[in-house]
């Protein structure tokens, strides 16, 4: 039975599972190396736009190396892997949908890259890393407190002997083919990071969905959810994936405990075996804090976001509409059972009253196709030349229609250098908005994410002149205008 059940088993998680399901594609090699390439690296998420751009750039570098069919667009591939499973769609800040990689694809491409680049997982710092965690298990769990008292005695000896070795100047560095080992072990950790925050993800919008279809359909469980929510108890939070990431969270928070990573990564990345390690390994490291608490953060939100609309949900009209909508299905469900259950005749008149469709009926003969040729235009089509492109013009149509970033981060770094930490008012009356009210929003854009915000109320008065507007005031010149923003200020160099 052991046999039967495995085989069962495997069956289902080879036809259901979409890790697998992506590497059955007849395109798989092109869905990983693209996927990967702009969905699996540091941005983990993109505007519907940029990946459609960046797929299709990628579609036709494949297509001009002779070796691979595709005859689709970029557009048609995303939709073919969003409705697969491959991506998630999700609305973003704009109007815009972002498009993510389910934690299936992620599985495909991080195992396709171990098979790429396998890496020797039987070492000495990943056997040291399984008895250390163990023994560690066991003193933590012991419910002798004389035993863990004597466990942690014999580790305070173990320290103070290797202190005083060094003190007596014996000097047991780590080798550098250990510690090479050690750091890539560290990182392999770390690449499954973001394949765990995606199925925690999807666990939290699984729960999300069970506790809606609990309060409209589960009659027995709705008392219990609705006490917690009402008494202003976060249900996502209080589920085990929900506590499971607050402790994460907490952990990656702790001032105390970020600084202290910051600062060991930075010594191990100037030690001398750190050489040793590939660029992009030396990167990921450098990248190790932050690319936890962006992630985290963004889990955090959506959880967050979770708990807000299930509040909404339950507070507000629509949690009444659809359990009404519910009750009639299953009333609908229930008296139609019923007619077949008596064995009804489909010829049978039924004591039930249809409204017509809106939507006119006629006769299939009164139909006709459409003719393209009846919308043809009778007249020649007349070609004419278009004028040279004035370069100076497209630039200023350019520039009206975007604000200039480059232009902005320049100016903000050279009073920086000239006159040291500056306000947006600073930068704005040694450099003067060239592009009016956009120079003033692009600061501020700037300031948010690169400056630092000093106390919570305090502003400052700005003035720009505006531009491709006529106004001027009694003298002649162009009418300014002035605004109130908030105090930021810029005390390194932006990029």
């Amino acid at each position: 039975m052991a046999v039967v059940r495995g085989a069962l088993g495997a069956r289902k998680l080879i036809s259901d599972n979409p890790a697998l399901a992506l590497l059955r594609q007849q395109n798989a090699p092109v869905a990983v190396a693209i996927l990967g390439e702009h969905l699996a690296g540091e941005r983990r998420e993109l505007p519907a736009s940029e990946l459609f751009e960046a797929v299709e750039a990628d579609l036709t570098e494949l297509r001009d190396t002779g070796q691979f069919d595709l005859p689709q667009t970029a557009v048609q591939y995303v939709r073919a892997w969003l409705s697969a499973g491959f991506l998630i769609r999700r609305a973003g800040a704009s109007r815009e949908e972002l498009y993510a990689l389910t934690e299936g694809a992620l599985s495909a491409i991080r195992f396709i890259q171990e098979l790429t680049s396998p890496r020797t997982t039987v070492t000495e710092s990943r056997l040291s890393t399984i008895v250390e965690r163990v023994h560690r298990l066991t003193v933590d769990t012991d419910p002798d407190t004389t035993r863990r008292i004597e466990a942690l005695r014999a580790e305070r000896e173990k320290i103070d002997t290797q202190i005083a070795r060094l003190q007596a100047g014996e000097d047991d560095t780590l080798p550098e083919e250990s510690a090479v080992e050690r750091a890539i072990d560290a990182l392999a950790l770390a690449a499954e990071l973001p394949e765990d925050f995606a199925r925690l993800r999807t666990q939290l919008e699984e729960i999300n969905r069970r506790l809606r279809a609990q309060l409209i359909e589960d009659p027995e469980s709705r008392g219990t959810v609705l006490d917690d929510i009402f008494a202003g108890v976060d249900v996502l939070a209080q589920s085990e994936a929900g506590k499971s990431f607050s402790a994460f969270y907490s952990l990656v928070l702790d001032p105390e405990r970020t600084a202290a990573l910051e600062d060991d990564i930075d010594q191990l990345l100037a030690r001398p075996f750190a050489r040793r390690l590939t660029p992009g390994q030396r990167y990921s490291l450098r990248r190790l804090l932050p690319a936890m608490q962006d992630s985290s953060a963004e889990i955090y939100q959506v959880m967050t976001s979770f708990s807000r609309s299930l509040r909404r949900f339950v507070q507000s009209e629509e949690l009444a509409e659809d359990r009404r909508v519910n009750d009639l299905i299953r009333q609908a469900l229930t008296e139609a059972n019923g007619v077949f259950a008596a064995g009804t005749p489909p010829f049978r008149k039924m004591r039930v009253q249809l409204n017509l469709t809106s939507v006119p009926v006629t006769n299939l003969s009164g139909m006709r196709l459409h003719n393209p040729s009846d919308s043809a235009s009778a007249e020649d089509v007349q070609t004419v030349e278009a004028p040279e492109a004035d370069l100076a013009a497209l630039q200023q149509q350019v520039r009206e229609a975007e604000i200039d970033r480059e232009e902005l981060v320049a100016k903000v770094n050279a009073v920086l250098v000239e006159h040291g930490a500056s306000t947006i008012g600073e930068v704005l009356r040694h450099y003067p908005a060239t592009q009016g009210a956009a120079s003033v929003v692009g600061l501020l854009v700037l300031a948010e994410e690169q400056a630092t915000r000093t106390e919570a109320g305090r502003t400052e008065t700005v003035t720009w002149e505006p531009v491709n507007l006529t106004e001027n005031d009694d003298a002649g010149q162009p009418a300014l205008r002035t605004g109130t923003i908030p105090l930021y200020l810029f005390e390194r160099t932006v990029v």
